[in-house]
């Protein structure tokens, strides 16, 4: 006898693929189950717009400047001082200054992460603080 195919029949595979979808759907709930989610503040740098004209400035409040060069160099209200004692040199002008607020002003050129920093820094003692990004000086 010989086996061969008919006229007509068509050669059939089936393969059951009810197995791994049942493994695909146990891993995915797995994974959805065990997966952490953070939840990370970031670093608002977007400049508020500008005033309009015909609106007067309110009254000024005194202001402590930090300001970060493009050489990585920090000063406090004009004076140098290494960036890891910003926070002190701000907490003692604020002595002086009560209410003063507190602005970051550092060159696109230094490093960001002397920004980051200082900032962190600040908000760890509790020093409310504003950041400008200043361009083309040195």
């Amino acid at each position: 006898m010989r086996r061969g195919r008919r006229k007509g029949q068509a050669d059939e595979a089936d393969v059951d693929m009810t197995p791994m979808l049942d493994i695909v759907f146990i891993m995915l709930i797995f994974f959805i189950v065990t997966a952490t989610f953070l939840d990370e503040k970031g670093v608002d740098l977007t400049q508020p717009p500008p005033p309009p004209d015909d609106i007067t400035p309110p009254k000024s409040t005194p202001a402590i400047t930090v300001y970060v060069d493009s050489r990585d160099q920090c000063s406090v209200d004009g004076d140098s001082t290494t960036c890891d004692r910003v926070a002190l040199r701000v907490e003692r002008l604020l002595a002086d200054k009560p209410g003063a607020s507190v602005i970051l002003r550092m060159n696109e050129l230094a490093r960001h992460e002397l920004l980051v920093t200082i900032k962190d820094e600040l908000d760890i003692k509790g020093l409310a603080s504003k950041i400008e990004i200043i361009r083309g000086q040195s």
